[in-house]
């Protein structure tokens, strides 16, 4: 493993425990695989708001368009076995669509360019207003004609994956949750993965939540809406770490997977890019790639009432970080962006030296907590609340065991000050001196604050 690792896997359950309490998010699941190894596997907050149920690492999400992934998987297995190819129109597999519809390919429907609806004339689905289409409402939509011609442009369409399922049943005589659990998710050993909730038994649930507006708290959404024909678009339900295993095994560089590495490497280049956004993403097929550099990856994101959840694989450093989220405000997308940026911090500093082992943790003042994070040869003055943690952060430098001084930082900081850490009567370091300011533990904060504040708040 790589020799930076360690510590950006230990700073990064710290920073997104940190995160969830900051934000008030009711709950988080992270796995962190190392090729196909979990390496990180944390989960923080609540299960379900109204219980009280704490969320565990074994919990379930709705992990919705992460199904697609699964379902790309599917139709390339068959393209393998040489039972359809992705140049077949679906018309061929699939009757009583409109004529425009049936001349798309399997391509470009898997590619999202072949111009269908995104979720037909009504998407109450999706806003927990009626139940999850059936096939007879999806065939009625898919019986419209397309919105463009195909191969035109990327667009989104759950209505096309949902046709992609209908497709795999046509081929294979199976129903698609049947067919997809024994050919994709049991091949890859996959234990706490399910194409939909019917499927997930006893096993523990994380339960979704509302945003605080507009009633000014959060509500449990239940989340359990079966996916009836929607399942191959949107129905999956898996545990964080089933979810990196899974995506893990995509890699190009993966030395076991469901795929060849022919499939693995069509499934995940870019595409289609997403030109009118501004966030440089492209889709490939079943799955959505960014990044530049070493730091190119793939993956996908999911949201389904009360869930948002993120995954992305870095082939070059063989990395896959999978974020799920219960809350439809969930931070997935911004704390899967932190967790590569504390990443790429450690591997372009390096691990720290033995002799910066007591330059860590969190720290306080009344103005919030700063986290002391060696990295290289210089010890960070990390920001905890921002989602880049290490921006503009502070560098020390070691000039004995508790002695440092900050080399660079903003002017409006403390740059060429010393840092200084303090011990207690047992060698234990029980508050740090950064320039000016004392900075404590969490606890004696907290009664500081207490003692100095409480009683003119009553």
């Amino acid at each position: 493993m790589k020799p930076w690792l360690d510590p950006a896997l230990a700073y990064a359950a710290s920073w997104l425990e940190f995160q969830r309490r900051h934000h008030d998010q009711p709950g988080c699941a992270v796995a962190i695989a190392h090729g196909g190894e979990i390496v990180l596997e944390a989960a923080f907050g609540s299960a379900n708001l109204e219980t009280g149920e704490a969320l565990t690492p074994r919990h379930g999400f709705r992990i919705a368009s992460h199904s697609k992934s699964f379902t790309s998987a599917g139709i390339l297995r068959l393209v393998e076995e040489g039972r359809l190819s992705l140049g077949d129109t679906v018309g061929q597999y699939i009757d009583g669509l409109h004529p425009d519809v049936a001349a798309t390919t399997v391509g470009q429907v898997l590619s999202n360019s072949a111009g269908l609806t995104r979720d037909g004339p009504d998407n109450g689905q999706f806003l927990d207003r009626k139940p999850y289409c059936g096939k007879a409402e999806l065939m009625a939509d898919l019986a419209q004609p397309p919105v463009y011609p195909a191969s035109q442009r990327f667009k989104y369409s759950n209505h096309g994956f949902a046709l992609l399922g209908l497709v795999i049943e046509a081929v294979t005589g199976l129903s698609y949750s049947e067919w997809i659990i024994d050919e994709v998710v049991s091949k890859i050993g996959l234990l706490e993965t399910k194409p939909d909730i019917e499927l997930w038994g006893h096993r523990p649930m994380a339960k979704g939540h509302s945003g605080m507006q507009p009633l000014g708290r959060r509500v449990v959404i239940p989340a359990d809406n079966l996916g009836h024909a929607m399942t191959s678009a949107a129905g999956f339900v898996a545990t964080a770490a089933d979810v990196a295993r899974y995506f893990a095994q995509l890699s190009p560089k993966a030395e076991k997977s469901v795929l060849s590495p022919l499939s693995r490497r069509e499934m995940t280049r870019r595409l289609w890019p997403d030109d009118e956004a501004s966030l440089g993403r492209h889709y490939g097929l079943g799955t959505i790639s960014g990044g530049e550099g070493d730091w190119r990856w793939f993956g996908h994101s999911g949201g389904f009432q009360g869930f948002i959840t993120r995954t992305a694989v870095f082939p070059a450093h063989d990395i896959t970080i999978c974020v799920l989220t219960n809350a439809i405000d969930g931070l997935a997308h911004q704390w899967l962006d932190g967790l590569i940026h504390i990443f790429k911090t450690f591997s372009e500093r390096g691990a720290p030296p033995p002799e910066a082992k007591d330059w860590t943790g969190r720290w306080w003042t009344i103005w919030g907590s700063g986290d002391l994070v060696a990295a290289g040869k210089h010890v960070l003055v990390a920001n905890p609340a921002l989602f880049t943690p290490f921006l503009d952060a502070p560098e020390i430098t070691l000039e004995g065991p508790d002695r440092g001084r900050i080399i660079r930082a903003s002017g409006f900081n403390s740059p060429g000050e010393a840092a200084e850490l303090q011990r207690d009567g047992q060698g234990a370091v029980n508050s740090v001196q950064l320039a000016g300011a004392h900075l404590v533990s969490e606890e004696e904060m907290r009664a500081e604050m207490l003692e100095r504040y409480a009683s003119k708040a009553q």
